[in-house]
Formats: structure tokens, C-alpha cells, sequence
């Protein structure tokens, strides 16, 4: 049965970090092998001296692993941040793929205002939302029904899937360290407390918005650093 959704699906699967590595990383230069305790005062000084300074390296010791499904249009912008970023996403070679497809919740801007690049979005009109909705809707069990029709008569997955358009879903896990995490929300959510204004699409905006949560319950000391400092990863 085909499934129209409105939400991105983000879950983090396993997470291996913590304020604390973070500190221990950075006083290995000055203690050696030694682990010394410090107070939450003196480390929360010291992640705040490293993210002001910019001084990055203490913050790639440790993991988040998430597991997301999104339209392939998302996926495909979200797969331009390499740096510190590990993907495997599900294969329409492989496997059949689910009728599950996107459409704008109806509160999802949908007139472009502005230049390129520094555009922003306006609520459009019912008329826009109800013709966009049944525009999507149609051509998305089109498209399903000529996939299973090439399907049925024996083609190939990876020819009868030329035929889905980008708002189908697909599920990829993706690994990333928090300084790559930070650097990804940097560019992917919209603050008006942002240093360098960025203006992400609504759609990866909703996925990285999922993202910063699990951030900022696994490590909060950085998180509200990285807030206070102005979104700019160190």
C-alpha cells in the first residue's frame, strides 16, 4: 500500500561521546598518559576556550550513528558533507524498493522569495497547497505503477527504478564524529543566534533538527557551547 508522509524518520542507533573525552583529549598535551579528574566548572571553561579558539581536534574523539529515511532528494544533499561522515544507504539494485513518498505537511512554505542563495519562503495559498498535494500525489502512483509494471514483466531493479522520482524514501546510516556533526547543523538548520547565516531547506532542516536533540542530550556541555559561540564549528 502506498504511503504519502510529511516527516523525516531519525534514530540514533548507537553513540560512543561525551563532554568528558572531549577534555581528556585536550589535556593529553599537557599531562601525557595521565588522566586527570577535573570539576563540570573547569571542563566547561575548557570546551568553551576550545570552541571560541577554534581548536578542533578534541572534538573528533567520539561517534554518533544514526539511521534516517528521507526523500532521496535530502539524502543526496545531506551525502555532499564528506568530512568526517560515513554512509551506507539501502540499494534499489538489490532490494525493491518501499512506496513510501513525500508531501509537504500543509504549514511547509511554498513561494520562494528573494535571490538566489539568500532566498527565504512564504506560506503560499490553499490553492497552491491543494494543487501540490494532488500533483505529488498522482504522479508519485504513476510512477509506482509503471515500477511494478516493468517489475512484473521481469526488468531488472535497477532499470525499473529509473522510473521513482526524488521525493521516494530511502534509509541510510550515516556515522559521524560531534566536530563534523557540529559543522553539519552549521550549514543545515537556520538560527537567527548563528555567526554566518545559513538558509538550508526545510526538508534537511527537519533532519538535522532531530540530529542537534541527540547532540545536545549526549553531549550538553558542547552543545551549549557551540550554541553560545555562534553555531560555528571549532
Amino acid at each position: 500500500m502506498m504511503q504519502f508522509k510529511s516527516v523525516m524518520d531519525v534514530e540514533l542507533v548507537q553513540q560512543l561521546a561525551n563532554d568528558d573525552m572531549v577534555c581528556m583529549a585536550a589535556r593529553v598535551s599537557t599531562t601525557g598518559g595521565t588522566v586527570q579528574t577535573s570539576t563540570r566548572e573547569k571542563n566547561a571553561g575548557l570546551i568553551n576556550y576550545l570552541m571560541r579558539d577554534r581548536h578542533g581536534s578534541p572534538f573528533e574523539h567520539g561517534s554518533f550513528t544514526f539511521r534516517i529515511s528521507a526523500p532521496i532528494f535530502v539524502v543526496r544533499e545531506f551525502m555532499r558533507h564528506r568530512a568526517g561522515m560515513s554512509y551506507n544507504e539501502e540499494s534499489g539494485r538489490y532490494r525493491e524498493l518501499e512506496p513510501v513518498f513525500y508531501v509537504p505537511a500543509g504549514d511547509r512554505p511554498l513561494v520562494q522569495v528573494g535571490r538566489a542563495g539568500r532566498y527565504d519562503f512564504k506560506a503560499g495559498t490553499f490553492r497552491q497547497a491543494l494543487v501540490t498535494g494532488e500533483a505529488l500525489r498522482m504522479a508519485y502512483t504513476e510512477a509506482w505503477t509503471q515500477y511494478q509494471a516493468m517489475l512484473n514483466e521481469g526488468v531488472a531493479r535497477e532499470i525499473a527504478r529509473s522510473v521513482l522520482p526524488v521525493g521516494t524514501f530511502s534509509t541510510f546510516y550515516v556515522t559521524c564524529n560531534p566536530r563534523s556533526l557540529m559543522h553539519f547543523l552549521s550549514l543545515r538548520t537556520k538560527s537567527d543566534d548563528a555567526t554566518f547565516q545559513s538558509f538550508p531547506q526545510v526538508e534537511i532542516q527537519m533532519v538535522a533538527d532531530q540530529m542537534e536533540e541527540h547532540f545536545k542530550t549526549c553531549m550538553p556541555t558542547t552543545h551549549e557551547t557551540f550554541v553560545r559561540n555562534g553555531r560555528v564549528a571549532p
